[in-house]
């Protein structure tokens, strides 16, 4: 095993306070100092830092070095190297190979050190100003200046040149949360291996993945064909009903994670919304590192199984985590993310309904009703409103892009769900029956019955305890709305 420099320079000296320390423990009597020196040269020593080499040293060596170690509070010290008086100083690095170092490397940042030095030698022919020192002394000034290679940016805008500008001006810190359900992390990630869907075509899955920044637990993984909103709020609502509301989320600046339906569920649900700064993924670097055990663990199994489907591919997803991830001993925690989990102080709060999700993940906003029948038009289709709000100008509604089944009228103030909106049906209309327009008078709206009528819900209870499976296949569309 190759030993470090530091590894190398301190067997070097323990070496040294080895040979002499003899002389040392048992100083010689007055006189017979050169005749222990010399009986001590003609020793082999094994050398300390190669082990195939056996050396010997001479009487003034040995000399040399019991004097100091004798006189010294502190022997191994006193047998060190002395550091060279030119030490951090590059003798051959003048001013104007500087200037021309740091024009090339502003200019080409992303140079190996080698490229660097190929590029100044060429250089070097055609200007006699510039003398060009050895490799390794370019590739240790280079070093000493913090001119180290950088990644090239893919697309070199502002706000990419902006984000590496701080990275290199302000230091990274890793951090973590006191409390279980203090923060949240959430991300999607690209499936490194194509999967088919039901339409034959080749396809890459998107992954995302709720994770507890105290625990590392997983709150939920789910792989979806899209990265949109509607598979967000589908598995992030699943995260809620499985672990509780967090108290904060961290996610990028994806389109997904900043539409308006995503973020105002999280202001419904009272959970604080924290973005990374653009282009500094690092910010979020728990769940990059959770992609990298996902890739080279789970990935790396299924790699070569060829007839994969996203059901297939969420099943093995869930089982590695609940039965790998979850029970494998965390390096920094010193614990199993579940046992943190379970175990840790939590300052999660209870999920509320699936409906009452479904309504949180939704958008909010305002349209005009028209007098004349008394609707509003939303998404190119027009929507009844009741007859005991004709009297309003502005219809306050709210609903999910991806579902416009759950158009629903709210109060502007509360937000409280008021009644669902119906789209208009023209071919009724066509009946040539109008409502006489009365007065409009407010009356509470009725609470929609959510509950099956006795009979049905008997049934279904008798089935669900006859433990048969359901007479079914939910379609791959379904499963993911």
């Amino acid at each position: 095993m190759k030993r470090t420099k530091r590894e190398r320079k301190l067997a070097e000296e323990m070496f040294r306070f080895a040979v002499i320390s003899p002389l040392l423990t048992s100083p010689p009597e007055t006189g017979q100092l050169q005749e222990a020196l010399r009986e001590l040269a003609r020793l082999d020593h094994q050398h300390p830092t190669d082990p195939h080499r056996r050396i010997q040293l001479s009487v003034s060596t040995l000399e040399r070095w019991y004097y100091k170690a004798r006189q010294a509070s502190n022997p191994i010290e006193a047998l060190r190297k002395a550091r060279r008086s030119d030490h951090g100083q590059a003798r051959v690095c003048d001013a104007y190979f500087h200037t021309v170092l740091r024009k090339q490397y502003d200019d080409y940042s992303h140079w190996s050190a080698q490229l660097h030095y190929d590029n100044l030698l060429t250089r070097a022919q055609h200007d006699s100003k510039l003398q060009v020192p050895s490799y390794s002394t370019v590739s240790r000034y280079m070093k000493r200046q913090g001119w180290f290679k950088q990644s090239k940016l893919r697309r070199a805008t502002a706000g990419a040149v902006k984000a590496r500008t701080r990275l290199q001006s302000r230091e990274v810190r890793s951090f973590e949360v006191e409390y279980v359900n203090g923060l949240w992390h959430l991300d999607f990630h690209h499936c490194s291996i194509p999967v088919m869907n039901a339409k034959g075509e080749w396809k890459t899955p998107k992954a995302l993945c709720v994770i507890d920044d105290r625990s590392r637990i997983v709150c939920h993984i789910q792989w979806y064909w899209e990265e949109d909103t509607r598979s967000l709020a589908h598995g992030f609502m699943q995260a809620l009903q499985k672990r509780g509301l967090p108290r904060s989320l961290m996610t990028d600046n994806g389109s997904a994670m900043t539409s308006e339906a995503f973020v105002q569920g999280l202001r419904d649900l009272s959970i604080v919304h924290e973005t990374t700064l653009p282009y500094s993924p690092y910010q979020n670097a728990k769940q990059e590192i959770f992609w990298s055990r996902l890739e080279g663990r789970l990935m790396a199994m299924i790699n070569d199984q060829k007839d994969l489907t996203l059901n297939q591919l969420n099943e093995y997803t869930q089982i590695w985590v609940e039965h790998d991830y979850h029970r494998r001993e965390h390096r920094e925690l010193k614990a199993t993310p579940l046992s943190v989990f379970c175990h840790g102080k939590n300052v999660s709060r209870t999920c509320p309904s699936t409906d009452a999700l479904r309504r949180a993940f939704t958008q909010s906003e305002t349209r005009a009703q028209r007098k004349s029948d008394g609707t509003i038009g939303v998404r190119a289709q027009r929507y009844e409103v009741p007859n005991a709000f004709r009297h309003l100008k502005h219809i306050h509604v709210r609903y999910a892009p991806w579902d416009m089944t759950t158009l629903a009228m709210v109060d502007p103030d509360s937000g409280a769900f008021i009644q669902r909106l119906l789209p208009w049906n023209k071919v009724a209309a066509s009946d040539g029956q109008r409502r006489p327009l009365t007065k409009a008078v407010i009356t509470p709206a009725p609470i929609p019955k959510t509950e099956p009528p006795p009979l049905l819900q008997g049934m279904i209870d008798e089935f669900r305890e006859s433990g048969l499976p359901t007479p079914y296949l939910i379609m791959e569309e379904e499963m993911s709305s």
